[in-house]
């Protein structure tokens, strides 16, 4: 498998690298448990063994790697409490951008986001689940854009990277992306209609559905 690294010609190559890495973790292009060879990926990456061992480094301080004694540094498993940690502050967050969008969702938005959630029905039944992952965020950071806060964004989009590797995981399941559709068609309903309430109670259903699907996908 081909690791695609992505220049930019602002950033140093050691952040090209980790940038790289992580995307490829998160999207689970390298699976948990899988041994991270420095020469390997110097090789893959046509880099040299320096910008990967920093990479390596940097992915440890964010737990997505580990580093195993005398077998070196290996991508981290998917556990149930990084899981919990990661939803209960989601949870919060996504229920704080529900409450502010249906106080500021234009029209255009919502229009928007429908074309979103008709985009994502209609991937449901074909089980391409990258693309169906992608239109996921989608739908999610539309609703973001519509709290016109800068800062919930930012937090909430650095939350949905740590996300990706898990809702790989749920999505596999027909049934789980079914039930997803039909919760977002509510949550696209409540904000149209500027129904707080109902809104949030969609938002923490949806959020604890998933905890409950990926669990699953776990055990």
């Amino acid at each position: 498998m081909e690791l695609e690294m992505h220049m930019d010609e602002y950033l140093p190559l050691r952040d090209v690298v980790f940038n790289t890495l992580r995307r490829a973790i998160l999207k689970g292009e390298l699976k948990p448990g899988e041994r991270l060879m420095e020469i390997a990926l110097a090789e893959r990456l046509g880099v040299s063994r320096t910008p990967i061992r920093e990479a390596i480094r940097k992915l440890e301080l964010e737990g997505l790697v580990v580093m195993a004694p005398r077998k070196g540094a290996k991508v981290a498993s998917i556990t149930e409490r990084d899981l919990n940690d990661v939803l209960e502050v989601r949870k919060g967050m996504e229920v704080l951008a529900v409450s502010l969008a249906c106080e500021r969702i234009t029209k255009e938005e919502i229009q928007h986001l429908e074309e979103i959630e008709a985009h994502f029905k209609k991937l449901t039944e074909e089980g391409n689940l990258t693309e169906l992952a992608e239109v996921d965020v989608e739908f999610h950071e539309a609703i973001y854009q519509a709290t016109n806060n800068k800062r919930l964004v930012q937090l909430l989009n650095n939350l949905r990277e740590q996300m990706y590797r898990y809702r790989m995981e749920y999505l596999k399941d027909i049934a789980v992306r079914r039930t997803l559709a039909e919760e977002h068609g509510a949550i696209c309903q409540a904000l149209r209609e500027r129904d707080e309430k109902k809104a949030l109670k969609c938002i923490r259903e949806h959020i604890d559905n998933q905890q409950k699907a990926i669990i699953r996908s776990l055990n």
